[in-house]
């Protein structure tokens, strides 16, 4: 006998399991063992990036399990299925980096695509590594469905065991995988020894998670819980942390709970919350990345929100939470001082956050902050009257060198050192810059160009981290510059402007470069300029000889280079919400 029958009318799972015509629907339920009282509640999807690629994902498939018995506890039925990832860690300073900000869309389309085949009537989705985080959001918009997103946890910081043969300011401080690209920059300049590095690298990650520091999968965790999406606080714990599993029960149950309300993702990501979750993104100093992702959640909405509107707030925020790679401490520190809900308290102090937005327990944001306890600590969470720079970590940036703008994260870096004048070198790609850094190629004060690694242009729009990882270990992060058209990892720092548009591929100045040009990057005014006037500029472009041709001629990397649009913008390869006839709940 079934008890508690839920009316499905105006819910997706109706085309699969209600009427005599959907028998051979639900012959493939029985199939699977469920119950007639179960094929009759509402099906969730419950989506994860789990993999074997990287620490960062192999938890997943466990929390996942916590979330499913938050469904069934509160009556619904949890249908698993897994999407790819593509985590950064692997895939940085070689071809496997084209494939990352591609698998952002990849995600999305197949969360879509899954959701859509089979008639789910809510989402919880769980991801841990960068591009995994905005892919599994944007779908939730995508879809509008009742959704509630987990992340999986960072990871543990590394240690150097006592005695070992190290540096000791490797030996002194905990250690993230950034620390391990910038002793591949120490190793090669002679600095660090082969058994040094061996070691290193056997301790910088010691657990599931994904990287510790407030590099891109920790912006965007802290991301999900400010623009509404995730539970507040359910970012935080480290991925081997028990009470994850209790996260994800009180996510299954959510779920469940905006079902019943017909609280759907976009009544949630809303301008307002968007702006919530860039205020958050530019107090903690998080990744230049979150500057490509709000706006493509944004665009998933149908609401403008694009980089320069990003860096506006950005601009108008101040920098308050110490974490790496720009500050002192790691993920696990924030979540001991409190976490994102106590950092939100701060902002909240200010008048820097809209309080009325909807999170995904059903309740206000403002009602949610009420119910917490925790203050700033002063050392890992500044009280916001004294922070640590007065305004972002990250900065927007343009003029006649990125008329679509640039983005550069200046946390860490006092405001004196915030500008640089200095003479193009220029790269055609990343290989052949890292090697002239490997070779040290390059003269103090100067301005490394990589061009040809935007979204289409590259394709992929990769991570530059290998190649500033090496200046910082060579120890002139802060004598030289770059900018790209690519990206740059969330743990890298420096002086690394990217995101500059438009790209190398489109024509954008960036293409028209040559040695010896002088270029201005300056934080304080948002300037990123080229000593160039309007004419000779024309002049080179129209002498341009056009696009470099890459070896993608066919597969998904040639499809995402035909359809992706530019950085600005979010690099999205669809028209967005604004274009929709449609929304899927509502079939």
């Amino acid at each position: 006998m079934l008890k508690n029958k839920i009316d499905k009318t105006n819910l997706p799972s109706r085309h699969v399991t209600e009427g005599p015509a959907r028998a051979p629907h639900r012959s493939y339920y029985y199939a699977m063992g469920m119950s007639e009282e179960d094929i009759a509640q509402p099906l969730v999807g419950v989506a994860t990036c789990w993999n074997e690629a990287a620490p960062c994902n192999i938890a997943l498939n466990r929390q996942a399990q916590s979330a499913k018995m938050g469904v069934k506890q509160a009556n619904g039925s949890p249908r698993e299925f897994t999407t790819i990832t593509v985590t950064d860690g692997i895939a940085m300073g070689h071809e496997g980096m084209r494939s990352s900000l591609a698998s952002r869309e990849a995600i999305a389309d197949t969360v879509e695509l899954t959701m859509r085949g089979h008639c789910y009537d809510a989402l919880v989705g769980l991801a841990g590594c960068d591009k995994s985080l905005p892919g599994m959001m944007m779908a939730m918009i995508r879809l509008n469905t009742p959704s509630v997103f987990i992340y999986g946890g960072s990871i543990l910081p590394g240690k150097v065991p006592a005695g070992a043969n190290v540096p000791e300011d490797f030996a002194s401080r905990d250690l993230t995988v950034q620390d391990m690209f910038e002793a591949v920059g120490r190793h090669q300049n002679g600095t660090l020894s082969d058994e040094a590095l061996e070691i290193l690298e056997r301790v910088a990650c010691p657990s599931a998670g994904a990287c510790g520091g407030q590099f891109t999968a920790n912006t965007m965790a802290c991301v999900s819980e400010a623009v509404g999406l995730a539970l507040l606080n359910s970012s935080g714990a480290p991925a081997p942390y028990e009470s994850r599993d209790q996260y994800g029960i009180a996510s299954g149950i959510a779920v469940m709970n905006l079902v019943e309300k017909n609280i759907r993702a976009r009544d949630i990501v809303t301008r307002q919350s968007l702006e919530n979750a860039a205020r958050v993104v530019a107090c903690t100093g998080g990744s230049t990345n979150a500057g490509l992702h709000l706006p493509a959640m944004a665009h998933e909405a149908g609401i403008d929100f694009d980089l320069f509107d990003v860096c506006e707030i950005f601009k108008e925020t101040p920098y308050f939470v110490d974490l790496k790679p720009g500050g002192q401490y790691v993920a696990k520190d924030l979540y001991e001082a409190g976490g994102v809900p106590v950092v939100m308290k701060e902002l909240r102090k200010a008048g820097l956050l809209h309080e009325d937005c909807i999170t995904a327990s059903g309740y206000s944001l403002g009602e949610e902050l009420d119910k917490i306890k925790g203050e700033a600590d002063g050392r890992v969470i500044y009280h916001i009257d004294a922070p640590i720079t007065p305004t972002g970590g990250v900065v927007g940036l343009k003029g006649n060198l990125a008329p679509e703008g640039g983005i550069v994260k200046v946390a860490g870096i006092p405001t004196q050192e915030q500008s640089f004048t200095g003479p193009a070198r220029v790269f055609e790609s990343e290989e052949e810059a890292f090697a002239a850094v490997k070779a040290r190629g390059y003269e103090l004060g100067e301005v490394l160009v990589i061009r040809n690694e935007g979204p289409s242009g590259g394709p992929g729009m990769r991570e530059m981290l290998a190649t500033t990882a090496a200046l910082s270990g060579q120890g002139v992060d802060k004598k030289v510059a770059l900018i790209t058209d690519g990206r740059f990892s969330g743990a890298t720092r420096g002086f690394c402007v990217g995101h500059v548009g438009p790209e190398a591929a489109h024509g954008g100045p960036i293409a028209l470069l040559k040695d010896g040009d002088m270029i201005t990057i300056n934080a304080v005014t948002g300037e990123l300029s080229v000593d160039l006037t309007d004419a000779e500029l024309a002049d080179r472009h129209a002498k341009w000889a056009g696009p470099k041709e890459t070896i993608y001629a066919s597969g998904a990397l040639w499809k995402f280079a035909k359809l992706v649009g530019g950085a600005r913008l979010g690099a999205v390869t669809h028209p967005g919400a604004k274009a929709e006839k449609h929304i899927y709940m509502d079939l």
